[in-house]
């Protein structure tokens, strides 16, 4: 014997709200970057008072295969990860590892000074360093008593 549910309108509204909720949740949290391709890069940024400094895992990439470049306010790494091997007929029970083109930009807090930046990888960590320009970094004045 079937067993038959009453349908009932408010749950169907409550379910579409929800959704809806979840939707506007998700387009206003979008943070002030972009990913393309297929892997993501992870960063991490900070300030010092003469520097914005950014670390950027990639793991599995060649140095030669990076490609940073500023424009304006916004901080873009290219690169891409190149698969070592082919193999032709085999069955994966796993396939995390991602190959292809990727990219990421991120807004920087300030102004900096790309001509002067210095970019460093060692053991799939990049590490940029991009000074500040000299027009935002604090100045002193002195005050001459008469």
């Amino acid at each position: 014997m079937a067993n038959l549910t009453r349908w009932n309108p408010v749950r169907e509204m409550v379910g579409m709200r929800d959704e809806m909720d979840r939707i506007f949740d998700d387009f206003f949290s979008r943070s002030p970057i972009e990913y393309e391709g297929y892997g993501s890069i992870n960063l991490d940024m900070m300030q010092t008072e003469d520097d914005v400094v950014i670390k950027a895992s990639i793991p599995g990439v060649k140095a030669e295969d990076i490609n940073i470049s500023v424009s304006g306010d916004t901080l873009t790494i290219r690169g891409e990860m190149k698969s070592e091997e082919e193999v032709e007929k085999a069955d994966y029970h796993l396939h995390e590892i991602h190959q292809g083109a990727f990219a990421r930009s991120v807004l920087l807090p300030c102004p900096v000074v790309a001509d002067k930046a210095k970019a460093d990888f060692e053991n799939g960590i990049l590490k940029l360093t991009l000074p500040k320009a000299e027009e935002i970094k604090p100045k002193t004045i002195t005050v001459k008593a008469k």
